[in-house]
């Protein structure tokens, strides 16, 4: 076999495993949902009759803006999975085993990020279904809808790389799960839960210029079947010079060995 056929082979070994092990403590995976969840049920009945009648609407009309923002929260947050796990990984000494087995390195890596992919999505998928119990209801046509999913998991794809890294530099995982969490922070300060448009102009400044704003309004223009304008390359844009330093920077950092 190739040596692409190796580091292929190997990969799926890895993601295996680390299905497997979602199966088995599925409460560690689904805990991404929790946050987003909450977040979704406190601001459409706490708040969503006073920002929907700022908006022009009500509390049906905030829902529909909210949803795709707190998915995209759900994404972020499902990156924390992915640090603990490494750092886990890590610190327990099985990676030791792992260096003296014949696997390709990068399998290792690429085998927690496709596997935390997978949970995250897994996670997106329950959240829309809270939404759509909560009466949200999308104009998306199916194509709109596979367009919303594969921007997710971009999204997930970058994130969970960069999570990587900070699993990598973490030496406990109390450390690994605290050091996501500006990842998880930076939707709250975009336009996931209020027009950026409506905030002082330094903060909407950063709104506008931070990755999680064009993702989010791309994503709302999927569901809510409006042109998204190009909203949807600079998305992309991001996801990928995210992924690619997340990517180098986790290589760099597993090829030197484990610094715990």
């Amino acid at each position: 076999m190739s040596t692409l056929t190796y580091a292929v082979h190997d990969s799926a070994t890895m993601l295996r495993r680390n299905l497997k092990h979602a199966i088995r403590y599925p409460a560690v995976g689904l805990g991404s949902a929790v946050l987003p969840i909450l977040m979704l049920l406190l601001f459409v009945y706490a708040f969503g009759d006073s920002i929907g009648a700022g908006m022009g609407g009500g509390r049906a009309a905030y829902l529909e803006y909210l949803t795709p923002g707190v998915i995209i929260m759900g994404v972020a947050a499902g990156s924390m999975s992915t640090s603990i796990a490494i750092c886990s990984d890590m610190t327990e000494g099985i990676i030791n085993r792992f260096r003296t087995m014949d696997i390709t390195r990068a399998s290792f890596m690429t085998g927690h990020v496709l596997g935390s992919v997978v949970q995250t999505m897994a996670c997106a998928v329950l959240v829309v279904g809270v939404a759509l119990a909560l009466g949200f209801r999308s104009g998306a046509t199916p194509l709109e809808w596979l367009a919303a999913a594969g921007l997710l998991t971009a999204i997930a794809f970058a994130v969970t790389w960069l999570s990587a890294g900070f699993g990598l530099i973490s030496k406990t995982v109390e450390s690994a799960s605290n050091k996501p969490l500006l990842i998880q922070f930076l939707p709250f300060l975009g336009s996931a839960f209020v027009p950026a448009d409506s905030m002082s102009p330094g903060l909407r400044w950063f709104a506008e210029h931070q990755p999680f704003t064009p993702m989010t309004e791309t994503l709302r223009g999927l569901l809510s079947g409006t042109p998204i304008g190009n909203a949807w390359w600079i998305s992309l844009t991001w996801c990928a010079a995210i992924a690619l330093t997340g990517y180098l920077w986790s290589r760099h950092l597993f090829a030197k060995g484990p610094a715990h």
